[in-house]
């Protein structure tokens, strides 16, 4: 190996430390054991790695500016918006600029010699971005874990998102509902991957199979429509629908509209018992646990129609995400508050943190949601 190939991600595997280990004990910086420094620095010099030029520079001169990587996605969507406000703001307050970075991204080094530091959101392993922001040469902090292969960030602000979905998915038996589902997000960020697995975990908890239809991580109105109305069609039984994606859930009501559903009332309220037979107030059909219909047919208690399940049956709607989409839809969504300008706020707190030495790196902070109950799921506005 090359002194032109050596990174710093180099130095650290071959001494079994973190990035930002390695840059704080190459920097005579941070609070790095004086026997991990040496380490390192022995590393470091067995592989021949030299610090690059803009690397030098910043670690003499600040350039008064961070850098923000959103998804591509990022654009249409009310949540990164709002976060990247908060980013800002709070990065003013420490006499910081915030540079939104295309997309796409850029090479590390150009983006070093810019920022002081980045802050990447929900980093995909699949966004070919992603690395070479990690690997810039400046701290990194991520808002949710990274999850590929690629040296660590700096730092990161979490969310318990396997926590939210599971007061989602409690909530929503709570109220009823005996066959819940979940428009999953695709893709492979933490905040994807933690609600696919916590649907199936909750489900194995519970003895209830949790239904489950991927969609795009930023669906539209129109494709979360398409994909409820396919999961009706499949299961006519299930009388809740939580969709992930942010403000994708008129997509949802609109569905439940056009196949007979009542949204903001389950199908299984009612029931004298998660196994007992359900005594619907209204008369409309009823379903027993498990999805079977009881009485009738069409037009009577318990009938069904192939697309839409039982005639006039009930359907509890949420969201994973709060925002414009939920909080005016008719009727108003129950959804996951995720406070996106706090939570921009917080991982720009924390990059301005471990840039003035008030942090450790590789400090992990964790941010806080709410669950506001709305009409969708039959709980007052």
């Amino acid at each position: 190996m090359t002194s032109r190939t050596v990174t710093l991600l180099d130095v650290a595997r071959a001494a079994g430390v973190s990035k930002s280990t390695v840059s704080d004990a190459l920097q005579g910086s941070g609070r790095v054991a004086e026997a991990t420094r040496d380490r390192v620095r022995a590393v470091a010099e067995e592989l021949g790695y030299r610090p690059n030029s803009a690397a030098r520079r910043l670690r003499r001169a600040s350039t008064g500016a961070v850098g923000l990587h959103l998804p591509a996605t990022a654009t249409r969507l009310d949540y990164y918006m709002n976060l990247a406000f908060g980013a800002a703001e709070r990065a003013q307050e420490d006499g910081l600029d915030m540079v939104l970075l295309a997309p796409s991204g850029a090479a590390g080094g150009r983006i070093a010699s810019r920022v002081d530091g980045l802050l990447v959101i929900d980093p995909e392993p699949g966004d070919s971005a992603v690395p070479g922001l990690l690997d810039a040469g400046v701290p990194v902090v991520t808002g949710e874990r990274y999850l590929g292969p690629a040296t660590g960030p700096s730092g990161a602000v979490v969310c318990d998102n396997a926590a939210s979905l599971t007061a989602l998915l409690d909530h929503v038996t709570e109220r009823g509902a005996r066959r819940p589902a979940l428009l999953a997000p695709s893709g492979s960020s933490a905040w994807a991957t933690a609600l696919r697995a916590t649907a199936g975990s909750w489900g194995r908890a519970h003895g209830v199979a949790v239904t489950l239809r991927t969609v795009p991580f930023a669906a539209t109105p129109a494709e979360a429509e398409a994909a409820t109305r396919a999961l009706l069609a499949a299961d006519p039984a299930v009388d809740a629908v939580i969709c992930a994606p942010d403000g994708s859930a008129p997509g949802v009501l609109r569905a439940a509209a056009a196949l007979g559903r009542k949204v903001g009332a389950s199908s299984a309220c009612g029931t004298t018992s998660a196994s007992g037979a359900n005594r619907a107030s209204d008369g409309n059909g009823r379903t027993g646990e498990g999805g079977r219909s009881e009485g009738g047919g069409p037009g009577r208690p318990g009938g069904t129609d192939a697309a839409a399940g039982p005639v006039g049956a009930g359907l509890l709607v949420a969201s994973c995400v709060d925002g414009t989409a939920t909080r005016g839809a008719e009727p108003p969504v129950t959804a996951v508050d995720l406070r996106p300008a706090a939570y921009g706020r917080a991982c720009a707190e924390l990059l301005c943190d471990i840039l003035a030495d008030r942090a450790a790196p590789d400090t992990v902070r964790r941010h806080s949601w709410s669950l506001e109950t709305r009409a969708s799921t039959g709980s007052p506005g």
